[in-house]
């Protein structure tokens, strides 16, 4: 799905672009190779559709480079609802540390395809991610609120976690695999 830097880069602006044709908000994604995850939600187009034009337009260029036809990932997304703060955090954590737990990288912050630099450091302008939906559940100013999300991560670390059973009415979180696709379906 994605096999070297020009791939990762598309991606991130394929997402750039369709914030701008179907605004979105991005409290978190990793981008890995073999499949991708965002925390998102729009309040203007389906999440369907949102996920729909995404897929399409990097199916394109995906077949274009490597002279492929079809479909890239073999399923279709999984998604989920998040109903809590608790929920919003965990599922961030989740996905700033799938790096880690496919062994890729000891330490999230070692990872260039997330936005968990951006977390941390506030380092990449892009309008549609939105840390502010995360950071907000903790307390201080906002370098306080940086120090607060890297100890959770460094908490999560020590810790086996898995995805947590949380489901807000309007978050929903993407895994998209090209081989097997994980389901996580809270009730």
């Amino acid at each position: 799905m994605f096999h070297d830097r020009g791939d990762f880069l598309t991606f991130l602006y394929i997402l750039k672009r369709f914030f701008y044709k179907a605004p979105y908000e991005l409290a978190s994604y990793c981008l890995m190779t073999n499949h991708f995850h965002l925390q998102l939600r729009s309040t203007d187009q389906p999440i369907s559709k949102i996920m729909s034009l995404i897929n399409k337009r990097y199916a394109d260029y995906y077949n274009n480079k490597y002279h492929l036809t079809g479909q890239v990932s073999e399923k279709r997304y999984y998604d989920h609802r998040i109903h809590s703060p608790e929920g919003m955090i965990e599922v961030s954590c989740y996905i700033h540390l799938n790096p880690v737990k496919a062994n890729m990288v000891t330490n999230p912050e070692a990872y260039p395809w997330s936005s968990y630099r951006d977390y941390i450091y506030d380092t990449r302008p892009y309008e549609f991610l939105k840390t502010n939906h995360i950071l907000k559940f903790f307390s201080g100013n906002i370098a306080e609120k940086r120090k607060k999300y890297k100890q959770v991560i460094a908490e999560r670390l020590t810790k086996n976690s898995e995805l947590p059973q949380f489901l807000s009415a309007h978050w929903q979180f993407f895994i998209l695999t090209k081989n097997a696709a994980a389901s996580y379906r809270c009730k």
